[in-house]
Order: C-alpha cells, then structure tokens, then sequence
C-alpha cells in the first residue's frame, strides 16, 4: 500500500527511484530528529552530501523541488542545503 505523496512520485519517469531516494532521506532524518532542530537540518545535509553520489543528489534535488511532501519536515528543510552534482 502506497503512504501519502507516494502516488505523485510514481508518477515520474524515474519515480521508483526517487521514492527510494526519499526512504533513505527520511531514514537519515529519523536518525537526526533527537538533535536540537538546526543540528538536525545540518546533520541531514551533511551526511547527504558527504555520502550519496553527485547524480543522486541532483536527482534528489530536481524530483523535490516542485513537491517534496513525501519528505519528513527536517529532510525538506534540510533539501536545500544539499548540494548540486558537479556541473549539474
């Protein structure tokens, strides 16, 4: 059973991949929701743009800016920190 937001990502050429993305982004937000609010935020960016590749934080970037509701708050706050691929 798909949750909340999961249809609109299906909905997308490569919509698969971009829920799995946001299952690991929330998963990394789960983690950080113990840290004060601005930690978390930091954490989440931090650890995105330090372990995932260029090509998937760009795919994370461009398939959430239109729509990121599926992303838990301190992931979609924490989207904007993450940085864009090489050239991308």
């Amino acid at each position: 059973m798909a949750k909340a937001g999961e249809t609109a990502i299906h909905d997308h050429a490569e919509g698969g991949n971009l829920a799995t993305l946001a299952r690991m982004a929330n998963q990394i937000g789960d983690f950080f929701k113990a840290y004060p609010e601005h930690e978390a935020i930091a954490g989440i960016a931090n650890h995105i743009n330090r372990y995932w590749t260029g090509r998937m934080r760009e795919e994370f970037r461009r398939g959430f800016e239109n729509d990121s509701s599926i992303l838990s708050p301190l992931v979609r706050q924490a989207l904007a920190r993450i940085r864009p691929a090489p050239g991308g």
